[in-house]
């Protein structure tokens, strides 16, 4: 209920709102309030990995959904990117809002254009909370950019997986271990500017 005050208060009030779906699909629960905040809330960006977003799209739970994993079979590769990239427009225009589904590779889609981006590294995976952080950076940027969601989106995630990649680095460097990778990962974020986003960012338009 507050989700949902929270939702309209914002749209009220021209805050874009960012929505994560975290484990639609896991449990009736989840799966009903977020149908609930698609419903009854104008959202600006959603945000989910494959197997959520499927289940975001197709109004049911016939994906197979790992609760906040993505199903093997709804991994984005090389080989199915254009699927990905023409679902992720079609679901944009349909529910009105920019689209951010994370893998491997990530797709940042409206219902017109779309980013694909590279960065990141698998390590990331392998920490609790970098999905959550990735939303919160999308809000961020999205709230500092309102006129331009689009690109605002696919430049946070650029920037997450560009840190993603420094962070990892440094973590090989000194044989450390996740914990570090964490910690290293939001002091990256914490100093990303400008000059290192352009030249790192692994993004081409669709």
């Amino acid at each position: 209920e507050s989700m949902i005050k929270s939702g309209k208060k914002a749209n009220e009030i021209n805050i874009p709102v960012i929505l994560d779906p975290v484990g639609v699909g896991a449990s009736k629960f989840r799966t009903d309030t977020a149908f609930k905040l698609l419903d009854e809330v104008k959202l600006t960006v959603v945000r989910g990995n494959m197997s959520e977003m499927k289940i975001i799209g197709e109004r049911n739970i016939s994906s197979e959904s790992r609760g906040v994993d993505t199903s093997f079979a709804d991994s984005i590769t090389e080989g199915n990117l254009n699927d990905v990239v023409t679902y992720a427009k079609s679901l944009a225009k349909r529910i009105g809002a920019a689209v951010v589904i994370t893998g491997a590779i990530d797709v940042v889609a409206d219902g017109k254009k779309a980013y694909v981006i590279r960065n990141g590294h698998y390590m990331m995976s392998k920490i609790t909370g970098s999905g959550c952080m990735l939303t919160s950076i999308i809000g961020a940027y999205c709230g500092s950019n309102s006129d331009n969601i689009l690109d605002a989106a696919a430049t946070a995630v650029c920037a997450m997986g560009l840190c993603g990649e420094f962070a990892y680095e440094k973590m090989s460097q000194n044989n450390d271990g996740t914990s570090l990778l964490r910690s290293y990962l939001i002091d990256f974020i914490s100093k990303i500017d400008a000059e290192k986003l352009k030249r790192g960012a692994k993004i081409e338009i669709r």
